[in-house]
Protein backbone atom coordinates (compact mmCIF):
# COMPACT_ATOMS: atom_id res chain seq x y z
CA UNK A 1 0.00 0.00 0.00
CA UNK A 2 1.36 3.42 -0.91
CA UNK A 3 2.03 5.79 1.98
CA UNK A 4 -0.70 8.21 0.89
CA UNK A 5 -3.20 5.36 0.76
CA UNK A 6 -2.05 4.17 4.18
CA UNK A 7 -2.67 7.62 5.63
CA UNK A 8 -6.13 7.72 4.07
CA UNK A 9 -6.98 4.24 5.33
CA UNK A 10 -5.83 4.99 8.86
CA UNK A 11 -7.85 8.19 8.88
CA UNK A 12 -11.02 6.47 7.71
CA UNK A 13 -10.66 3.78 10.37
CA UNK A 14 -10.34 6.25 13.22
CA UNK A 15 -12.97 8.61 11.85
CA UNK A 16 -15.41 5.71 11.73
CA UNK A 17 -14.73 4.90 15.37
CA UNK A 18 -15.25 8.50 16.39
CA UNK A 19 -18.40 8.91 14.28
CA UNK A 20 -20.00 5.70 15.53
CA UNK A 21 -19.03 6.62 19.06
CA UNK A 22 -20.51 3.68 20.96
CA UNK A 23 -17.69 1.39 21.98
CA UNK A 24 -18.40 -2.38 21.94
CA UNK A 25 -17.96 -2.76 25.68
CA UNK A 26 -20.81 -0.34 26.31
CA UNK A 27 -23.16 -1.76 23.69
CA UNK A 28 -23.57 -5.15 25.34
CA UNK A 29 -25.57 -4.19 28.43
CA UNK A 30 -28.88 -2.33 27.97
CA UNK A 31 -29.70 0.74 30.00
CA UNK A 32 -32.12 0.11 32.81
CA UNK A 33 -34.52 2.82 31.64
CA UNK A 34 -33.90 2.12 27.96
CA UNK A 35 -31.90 5.32 27.56
CA UNK A 36 -28.15 5.78 27.45
CA UNK A 37 -26.56 9.03 28.53
CA UNK A 38 -24.65 10.61 25.64
CA UNK A 39 -21.08 11.61 26.50
CA UNK A 40 -18.88 13.70 24.20
CA UNK A 41 -15.19 13.53 25.10
CA UNK A 42 -11.86 14.66 23.72
CA UNK A 43 -10.12 11.79 21.96
CA UNK A 44 -7.06 11.94 24.24
CA UNK A 45 -9.41 10.26 26.75
CA UNK A 46 -10.01 7.25 24.47
CA UNK A 47 -8.37 4.69 26.77
CA UNK A 48 -8.66 6.38 30.17
CA UNK A 49 -12.34 7.28 29.92
CA UNK A 50 -13.24 3.92 28.39
CA UNK A 51 -11.71 2.21 31.42
CA UNK A 52 -13.46 4.56 33.83
CA UNK A 53 -16.87 4.12 32.21
CA UNK A 54 -16.54 0.34 31.96
CA UNK A 55 -15.77 0.22 35.67
CA UNK A 56 -18.61 2.58 36.50
CA UNK A 57 -21.11 0.54 34.47
CA UNK A 58 -20.12 -2.61 36.35
CA UNK A 59 -20.84 -0.91 39.65
CA UNK A 60 -24.02 1.01 38.80
CA UNK A 61 -27.19 0.62 36.68
CA UNK A 62 -26.18 3.60 34.51
CA UNK A 63 -25.28 3.12 30.84
CA UNK A 64 -23.55 5.45 28.40
CA UNK A 65 -22.85 6.08 24.74
CA UNK A 66 -19.31 7.43 24.49
CA UNK A 67 -18.41 9.63 21.51
CA UNK A 68 -14.75 10.58 21.04
CA UNK A 69 -13.53 13.44 18.86
CA UNK A 70 -11.99 16.89 18.83
CA UNK A 71 -13.03 19.26 21.60
CA UNK A 72 -13.75 22.11 19.19
CA UNK A 73 -16.00 20.01 16.99
CA UNK A 74 -18.02 18.82 19.99
CA UNK A 75 -18.44 22.39 21.22
CA UNK A 76 -19.78 23.39 17.81
CA UNK A 77 -22.13 20.41 17.70
CA UNK A 78 -23.50 21.21 21.15
CA UNK A 79 -24.21 24.73 19.92
CA UNK A 80 -26.05 23.19 16.97
CA UNK A 81 -28.27 21.09 19.22
CA UNK A 82 -26.48 17.74 19.61
CA UNK A 83 -27.97 16.39 22.89
CA UNK A 84 -24.68 15.58 24.61
CA UNK A 85 -25.29 15.37 28.35
CA UNK A 86 -21.71 15.34 29.62
CA UNK A 87 -18.94 17.09 27.71
CA UNK A 88 -15.26 16.49 28.54
CA UNK A 89 -13.05 18.98 26.75
CA UNK A 90 -9.27 19.03 26.38
CA UNK A 91 -9.44 22.84 26.50
CA UNK A 92 -11.43 24.51 29.25
CA UNK A 93 -12.09 27.57 27.08
CA UNK A 94 -14.62 25.58 25.04
CA UNK A 95 -16.52 24.82 28.24
CA UNK A 96 -16.48 28.47 29.28
CA UNK A 97 -17.81 29.50 25.86
CA UNK A 98 -20.72 27.05 26.14
CA UNK A 99 -21.41 28.22 29.68
CA UNK A 100 -21.47 31.85 28.58
CA UNK A 101 -23.96 30.85 25.86
CA UNK A 102 -26.26 29.34 28.49
CA UNK A 103 -25.88 25.77 27.21
CA UNK A 104 -24.49 24.21 30.39
CA UNK A 105 -25.60 23.86 34.00
CA UNK A 106 -22.56 25.75 35.30
CA UNK A 107 -18.92 26.34 34.40
CA UNK A 108 -17.93 22.75 35.08
CA UNK A 109 -14.92 21.24 36.83
CA UNK A 110 -11.26 20.88 35.92
CA UNK A 111 -10.64 17.13 35.79
CA UNK A 112 -7.07 16.88 34.46
CA UNK A 113 -4.06 18.61 32.95
CA UNK A 114 -2.67 16.90 29.85
CA UNK A 115 0.83 16.54 28.39
CA UNK A 116 2.15 15.96 24.88
CA UNK A 117 4.83 13.56 23.67
CA UNK A 118 6.85 12.86 20.54
CA UNK A 119 5.77 9.44 19.24
CA UNK A 120 7.61 7.32 16.65
CA UNK A 121 7.00 3.79 15.37
CA UNK A 122 8.78 0.86 16.99
CA UNK A 123 12.16 0.37 15.34
CA UNK A 124 12.47 4.02 14.30
CA UNK A 125 16.07 5.29 14.04
CA UNK A 126 15.00 8.59 15.62
CA UNK A 127 16.61 9.08 19.01
CA UNK A 128 14.12 10.44 21.51
CA UNK A 129 14.91 13.52 23.57
CA UNK A 130 12.74 16.33 25.00
CA UNK A 131 14.36 19.01 22.81
CA UNK A 132 13.74 16.95 19.62
CA UNK A 133 17.40 17.07 18.56
CA UNK A 134 17.17 13.43 17.47
CA UNK A 135 14.17 14.22 15.29
CA UNK A 136 16.08 17.05 13.61
CA UNK A 137 19.10 14.81 12.99
CA UNK A 138 16.95 12.15 11.29
CA UNK A 139 14.63 14.58 9.51
CA UNK A 140 15.77 13.55 6.03
CA UNK A 141 14.22 10.13 6.62
CA UNK A 142 10.84 11.58 7.61
CA UNK A 143 8.28 11.99 4.84
CA UNK A 144 5.21 12.59 7.02
CA UNK A 145 4.97 14.19 10.47
CA UNK A 146 1.62 13.96 12.22
CA UNK A 147 -0.23 16.28 14.60
CA UNK A 148 -3.90 16.93 15.27
CA UNK A 149 -5.49 19.88 13.51
CA UNK A 150 -4.71 22.96 15.65
CA UNK A 151 -7.88 24.67 14.42
CA UNK A 152 -10.14 22.59 16.67
CA UNK A 153 -7.95 20.04 18.52
CA UNK A 154 -6.23 21.37 21.67
CA UNK A 155 -3.46 18.78 21.43
CA UNK A 156 -2.75 19.91 17.88
CA UNK A 157 -2.53 23.48 19.12
CA UNK A 158 -0.10 22.41 21.85
CA UNK A 159 1.97 20.51 19.29
CA UNK A 160 2.27 23.53 17.01
CA UNK A 161 3.21 25.75 19.95
CA UNK A 162 5.94 23.32 21.04
CA UNK A 163 7.36 23.07 17.53
CA UNK A 164 7.38 26.84 17.17
CA UNK A 165 9.09 27.33 20.52
CA UNK A 166 11.78 24.80 19.55
CA UNK A 167 12.28 26.57 16.21
CA UNK A 168 11.14 23.53 14.20
CA UNK A 169 7.80 24.71 12.82
CA UNK A 170 9.15 25.86 9.45
CA UNK A 171 11.05 22.59 9.06
CA UNK A 172 8.01 20.46 9.89
CA UNK A 173 5.32 22.23 7.87
CA UNK A 174 6.16 20.84 4.38
CA UNK A 175 5.84 17.27 5.71
CA UNK A 176 2.89 17.87 8.00
CA UNK A 177 -0.19 15.63 7.97
CA UNK A 178 -3.03 16.60 10.28
CA UNK A 179 -5.46 14.28 11.99
CA UNK A 180 -9.04 15.35 12.63
CA UNK A 181 -8.29 14.70 16.30
CA UNK A 182 -5.35 13.50 18.38
CA UNK A 183 -6.44 9.85 18.16
CA UNK A 184 -6.33 9.95 14.37
CA UNK A 185 -2.98 11.75 14.37
CA UNK A 186 -1.58 9.05 16.63
CA UNK A 187 -2.96 6.32 14.40
CA UNK A 188 -1.01 7.69 11.46
CA UNK A 189 2.24 7.04 13.33
CA UNK A 190 1.17 3.73 14.86
CA UNK A 191 0.37 2.33 11.41
CA UNK A 192 3.60 3.62 9.86
CA UNK A 193 1.80 6.07 7.59
CA UNK A 194 3.82 8.82 9.29
CA UNK A 195 7.36 8.42 10.61
CA UNK A 196 6.85 10.63 13.67
CA UNK A 197 4.27 12.85 15.33
CA UNK A 198 3.23 14.62 18.50
CA UNK A 199 0.52 12.88 20.47
CA UNK A 200 -1.16 13.01 23.86
CA UNK A 201 0.82 11.31 26.61
CA UNK A 202 -2.39 9.55 27.63
CA UNK A 203 -2.50 7.79 24.26
CA UNK A 204 1.23 7.03 24.15
CA UNK A 205 0.96 5.26 27.52
CA UNK A 206 -1.95 3.03 26.44
CA UNK A 207 -0.89 -0.57 25.86
CA UNK A 208 -2.22 -0.73 22.30
CA UNK A 209 -0.30 2.38 21.26
CA UNK A 210 2.84 1.71 23.31
CA UNK A 211 3.21 -1.73 21.75
CA UNK A 212 3.53 -0.16 18.29
CA UNK A 213 5.87 2.70 19.07
CA UNK A 214 7.93 4.64 21.60
CA UNK A 215 7.66 8.14 22.99
CA UNK A 216 9.27 10.91 24.99
CA UNK A 217 7.34 13.51 26.99
CA UNK A 218 7.91 17.12 25.94
CA UNK A 219 8.52 19.83 28.57
CA UNK A 220 5.32 21.44 29.79
CA UNK A 221 6.75 24.93 29.26
CA UNK A 222 6.79 24.45 25.47
CA UNK A 223 3.04 25.05 25.18
CA UNK A 224 0.08 26.58 26.96
CA UNK A 225 -1.26 24.33 29.74
CA UNK A 226 -3.75 21.69 28.56
CA UNK A 227 -6.34 22.38 31.24
CA UNK A 228 -9.10 19.86 30.63
CA UNK A 229 -12.57 20.70 31.92
CA UNK A 230 -15.86 18.80 31.95
CA UNK A 231 -19.38 20.12 32.24
CA UNK A 232 -22.99 18.95 32.35
CA UNK A 233 -25.11 20.43 29.60
CA UNK A 234 -28.75 21.46 29.85
CA UNK A 235 -29.65 17.98 28.54
CA UNK A 236 -27.98 16.17 31.46
CA UNK A 237 -29.96 13.50 33.28
CA UNK A 238 -29.25 11.38 36.39
CA UNK A 239 -26.77 9.02 34.67
CA UNK A 240 -24.63 11.83 33.27
CA UNK A 241 -24.72 13.60 36.63
CA UNK A 242 -23.63 10.44 38.41
CA UNK A 243 -20.68 9.95 36.03
CA UNK A 244 -19.70 13.61 36.38
CA UNK A 245 -19.53 13.16 40.16
CA UNK A 246 -17.69 9.85 39.81
CA UNK A 247 -15.01 11.49 37.65
CA UNK A 248 -14.14 13.70 40.60
CA UNK A 249 -13.64 10.71 42.91
CA UNK A 250 -10.55 8.73 43.85
CA UNK A 251 -11.20 5.72 41.58
CA UNK A 252 -11.50 7.79 38.42
CA UNK A 253 -8.58 10.03 39.36
CA UNK A 254 -6.35 6.99 39.85
CA UNK A 255 -7.11 5.82 36.31
CA UNK A 256 -6.48 9.27 34.88
CA UNK A 257 -3.15 9.40 36.68
CA UNK A 258 -2.21 5.99 35.24
CA UNK A 259 -2.58 7.50 31.77
CA UNK A 260 -0.29 10.43 32.54
CA UNK A 261 -2.83 13.09 33.44
CA UNK A 262 -1.91 15.51 36.23
CA UNK A 263 -4.57 16.27 38.81
CA UNK A 264 -7.05 18.94 37.85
Amino acid sequence: MRRRDAIRAAGLAVTHLVAVGALPAFAQSPAVDGKRALVGAASDLKFALTEIVEQFERETPHRFTLNLGSSGNFAQQIRQGLPIELYLSADEDYVFQLADAGLTKDRGSLYAVGRVALYVPAGSPIKLDPELRGLKEQWAGVTKFSIANPEHAPYGRAASQALQKLGLWDMVQPKLVMGENISQATQFVATGAAQAGITALSLALAQDVASRGKHVVLPANLHAPLRQRMVLTRHAGPAATALYNHLQGTKAKAILQKYGFAAG
